[in-house]
């Protein structure tokens, strides 16, 4: 047999990762609730500016992002010097990872956090260590209690995919404090926009009072721009000057940039998605929980729902299947007994809120 290359065995550690679906066999009108999309789509601007881009994409873009570095700087209150942009969130918190873990090392995450920093970790040949959670929600003392000599890095997505709990500002500060000084905190604030509560920080303080830990945030939920791939980091000085020497040139497309500074800017954008998504996530959590389903609290732009077992799980998610309807199932965070549904639109919300209390009234 002629030899092949062989490929490290770290990358056959993990499956590859599955989005959520966006088409079913023989259903023309889809209503896609699996990936956690903004219910409005793209802000005007922002599409205008994609359109625009389009006459200059021959051009290489700036590789610094600087014009996006100082449209957020600028929209948060923050240095852009302290910031650097990435293809989506993924791509940094995989940069993070293949910079600070690496084989022997180890990351602590909560038992059902978001699975990309499993899959990045085990590429990059680090052990994972996943903390039980309390009532679906980070432990801070579980995840402590994980961190040996070896742990390099802890994640926190905050609120959590695909639980949406949130965990205080207060008890992440106590999670940076009772971590060595050497481990990189890293708060995943993916769905910080969304968050009303008063006891909330997306990470910023901390970055601002510690040289140790790291915000990553996206462009893909708020701000409608899942398909252009934008994320950004706000950190200390030495793990900016980490990401620019590790990342790739040229990271970021000129489309993305422009969108991104679009959306920033649109009018209105966030205090009108914040206001429908609170209101619609409340009244669908009604409907179902009204029908006798466990919906639990959720900060972000979906709802996770527990239908008791994996088999009523799979049933629901079969029967809002025929009725065009695309949900998550959450199998694979370790939730097989649980649907996430993404909070969309008035009239998407309506029709699976009819399709679960049908599926309800018929299964009990």
């Amino acid at each position: 047999m002629t030899a092949q290359p062989q490929a490290r065995s770290a990358v056959f550690s993990v499956p590859p990762y599955v989005g959520g679906e966006s088409k079913i066999t023989g259903i023309n009108r889809i209503i896609k609730l699996s990936s956690n999309e903004g219910a409005f789509g793209v802000p005007p601007g922002a599409a205008a500016a994609l359109r625009a881009a389009a006459d200059v994409a021959h051009r290489y873009p700036d590789g610094g992002s600087t014009a996006l570095r100082h449209a957020i700087g600028t929209t948060f209150g923050l240095d852009p010097v302290r910031i650097v942009c990435g293809n989506g969130s993924d791509d940094l918190i995989a940069l993070l990872i293949q910079s600070y873990g690496g084989p022997g090392s180890e990351l602590v995450m909560s038992a059902h956090g978001f699975l990309i920093y499993e899959i990045a970790a085990k590429l990059a040949g680090m052990v994972v260590r996943k903390a039980p959670e309390r009532g679906l929600t980070a432990d801070i003392d579980a995840m402590l209690a994980q961190v040996t000599a070896s742990t390099k890095l802890v994640f926190l997505a905050n609120p959590n995919n695909p639980t949406g709990s949130m965990v205080p500002s207060g008890e992440v500060e106590r999670l940076r404090q009772g971590l060595p000084a050497d481990v990189l905190l890293v708060v995943d604030a993916a769905y910080a926009e969304y968050v009303e509560r008063n006891d909330y920080n997306p990470g910023t303080a901390l970055v601002d009072a510690t040289g140790n830990t790291v915000m990553t945030r996206t462009f893909s939920k708020m701000f409608g721009l899942g398909g252009a791939r934008l994320g950004w980091a706000y950190a200390p000085d030495s793990v900016i000057d980490v990401l620019n020497r590790t990342r790739m040139p040229f990271n970021v497309s000129g489309p993305a940039a422009a969108a991104g500074i679009a959306a920033l800017a649109e009018p209105g954008w966030v205090e009108k998605c914040r206001s429908h998504n609170s209101r619609a996530r409340a009244g669908l959590t009604a409907r179902l929980q009204n029908v006798g389903l466990i919906v639990y609290p959720s900060e972000a732009n979906f709802i996770l729902v527990d239908f008791a077992n994996a088999v009523r799980a799979a049933a629901a998610d079969a029967h809002v299947r025929t009725r065009g309807i695309i949900v998550r199932n959450v199998a694979a965070y370790g939730l097989p007994q649980c649907l996430r549904i993404t909070i969309g639109t008035d009239d998407e919300c309506e029709a699976v809120a009819e399709a679960l209390t049908e599926f309800a009234n018929l299964h009990g």
